[in-house]
């Protein structure tokens, strides 16, 4: 009976009966909205569009199609669908045919069970895309934890951990501060404001320092140890511990919303700085330009937000530990380096400023060799950590002096000043014997009775003896300096290293010991062969020293540049007579700049400094003899290194 009245039903008409059917129903408790020729059904989330089969060809459906076609909508069909019909709808599109709505039963499955096929869909594409942005969350940290593990600079690194949280939360603005002091007690620590960042704002800001209190919501993070989200600044309840100071904003036309505050906390569970990010944006992109767009595509931070901000903390806390461990490291490394120079200037302060300045002369050598693109050397590339390393040996490379003897290194004469105050209280013996030789022979002829003829003889005796110390006395005083000794006083020398003399116990001595006539008779400078030897040996001592020390993969090549700077080009240097193949480019520069700084030196005692073109010359003659690099010269010479270098090595 049912089935036939069905048929009589006239065409467009079984709409109606479906709704009515629909709204006696109480069991569906679905929302019914009809709209034209279908209506929508929605039960939750999830929405069904009912349409008579008779109605399509007036295409009641072309506001649904997209929601069809993306699943989050279903289609039930009232009537029996024509050949061909559902192939024309998107594919995989909720479809439930319905082709007698004759009793409320058999509706109520059809439409509840499309409902929940659409709810399904729905479930199943918010999970999808749950799953997907948390892929893409996870990612993300992971990219941004390697990228603050890496960055050691901590203006960078806190620029990067700013950059990054405004990031993954979407927020217009944030700054961040650093925790200051070393007092256990926050409330007497400071929070430094390091940088702020604002993508609708242009702003001059410079550092500050705050009290860690509870006025402020950063210090209120701080002594909290927990995130404070604020969904409107500007509506603090007046019972809040903290408060908001407006002039900021009064002052650069901003108008700051929604906030949340962070700490920063390290692996010792230790608050070390906070992050700060303000407005959270509907659209990321979007520039807050007028009160209106503030009103409009200002959000609080959500739950998400936070976790988000909160997991990134943790890993930026440890990351600025690390980076501030790092710089504290780096700084105690770099007190030792300068306090081994020191402790090496004071043993020898002939030389103050000297390894400063081969240090400051070897690194911009290197500088422009790095720039160089032709010639021998137009391949050769030398990073910070190269110049870093670089600047290292060459500050270090003679802290090997520390094991030469004090009086070697400061030898500014041929002879040590106490062996020349020996040799002049001899003389002054021999002198004062001659005088005493001749008055007693003088006492004799008066007892004798002999005329004062023989007595001037005696006076004229004494004064030529007296005249042959003094002259000898200035031979031995002019070989003491370190000049180069002419050849006719080798002789000399000698001769004097045979006079012999008596001294007070009767023993027959030599007016110069042996050791003194070596000494004097050194043809250039003013050390013997062994006290050379001693000296070089400082390189040894240099790379003995150095290699003991932890330096670490950036810097293990330090003691072999800093103990090869003595090596020469054609195998005669020293200590290892290496070959111009196995010596470091490092150590070829800083041969160049040890060299040039030995000559042109101004405070040096025992000479004076040489004109930088004379210096250079001698460079000149140390290539064509086979010990420094001509290339490395050539550059040196026509880059003017020597002057690019004194400016810097004047403002330390």
């Amino acid at each position: 009976m049912a089935a036939d009245a069905s048929t009589a039903v006239e065409a467009g008409a079984l709409l109606p009966i479906a709704l009515r059917l629909l709204r006696a129903d109480a069991r569906l408790g679905a929302e019914i909205v009809v709209s034209g020729d279908v209506a929508e059904v929605r039960l939750g989330q999830a929405l069904v569009v009912l349409v008579d089969v008779a109605t399509l060809p007036r295409d009641p459906l072309g506001p649904y199609l997209a929601a069809v076609a993306n699943g989050s909508a279903g289609i039930v069909l009232l009537g029996s669908p024509p050949v061909g019909l559902v192939e024309k709808l998107p594919p995989g599109a909720t479809i439930t045919v319905v082709e007698n709505p004759a009793t409320p039963e058999s509706l109520y499955v059809d439409v509840y069970g499309a409902l929940a096929r659409v709810d399904l869909w729905q479930r199943a594409e918010e999970k999808g895309r749950q799953l997907n942005r948390s892929r893409y969350e996870l990612n993300e940290l992971v990219t941004i934890a390697r990228a603050l593990t890496q960055e050691r600079d901590i203006d960078r690194l806190l620029t990067l951990i700013l950059e990054k949280s405004r990031f993954i939360t979407g927020a217009d603005a944030g700054s961040i501060y650093v925790l200051e002091g070393n007092d256990p007690d926050d409330r007497r620590r400071t929070l430094r404001f390091k940088l702020s960042q604002n993508d609708s704002c242009k702003f001059e800001s410079s550092e500050f320092t705050m009290p860690v209190s509870m006025r402020s919501i950063s210090g209120a993070a701080v002594l909290t140890r927990k995130p404070i989200s604020i969904a409107d600044v500007y509506e603090i309840p007046s019972d809040a511990p903290y408060g908001f100071d407006r002039s900021f904003d009064e002052k650069v036309g901003y108008r700051t919303g929604s906030m949340i505050c962070v700490p920063l906390i390290n692996a010792e569970e230790e608050v070390i700085g906070v992050i700060q990010l303000i407005n959270k944006k509907r659209q990321p992109e979007r520039k807050l330009e007028t009160l209106a767009d503030f009103d409009e595509f200002v959000l609080p931070f959500d739950v998400r937000s936070e976790e988000l901000l909160q997991t990134l903390a943790s890993q930026a806390g440890i990351a600025l530990e690390n980076a501030m461990l790092y710089k504290e490291i780096q700084t105690i490394f770099e007190g030792f380096v300068r306090a081994s120079v020191q402790a090496i200037e004071q043993r020898d302060p002939t030389t103050s400023g000297h390894s400063l300045r081969v240090s400051v002369f070897s690194c911009k050598l290197a500088e422009v060799v790095d720039r160089v693109d032709h010639g021998l050397y137009a391949e050769a590339r030398f990073t910070k950590r190269d110049i870093k390393e670089l600047e290292y040996a060459s500050l270090l490379h003679d802290f090997g002096k520390i094991g030469v003897r004090e009086q070697v290194l400061v030898k500014a004469k041929k002879l040590y000043p106490h062996e020349l105050d020996a040799i002049r209280s001899r003389f002054d013996f021999v002198g004062k014997c001659a005088e005493v030789d001749v008055l007693a022979r003088k006492l004799e002829l008066v007892r004798m009775g002999s005329d004062g003829a023989a007595l001037l003889r005696l006076d004229d005796e004494l004064a030529h003896r007296r005249a042959e110390l003094e002259e000898a006395w200035i031979v031995i005083r002019d070989s003491n300096e370190p000049t180069v000794l002419k050849q006719g006083e080798f002789g000399r020398i000698a001769e004097l290293g045979a006079i012999t003399y008596t001294d007070v116990s009767g023993a027959v001595k030599t007016l110069l010991s042996p050791e003194e006539v070596v000494a004097l008779q050194v043809t250039r400078g003013s050390l013997s062969s062994g006290e050379l030897d001693e000296i070089r040996s400082h390189v040894s001592h240099t790379y003995n020293f150095l290699r003991r020390i932890p330096w670490g993969k950036s810097f293990d090549r330090v003691p072999i540049i800093a103990g090869s700077h003595h090596e020469r080009l054609n195998g005669t240097g020293y200590p290892n007579r290496l070959s111009a193949e196995e010596i470091p480019l490092q150590s070829k520069i800083m041969s160049i700049a040890d060299i040039y700084d030995a000559l042109t030196a101004r405070d040096r005692p025992y000479k004076k400094a040489m004109p930088t073109e004379k210096a250079l010359d001698i460079l000149g003659f140390e290539v064509k003899d086979g010990h420094v690099d001509a290339e490395l010269v050539r550059i040196f010479r026509e880059a003017e290194v020597f002057r690019i270098a004194e400016k810097d090595s004047l403002s330390y």
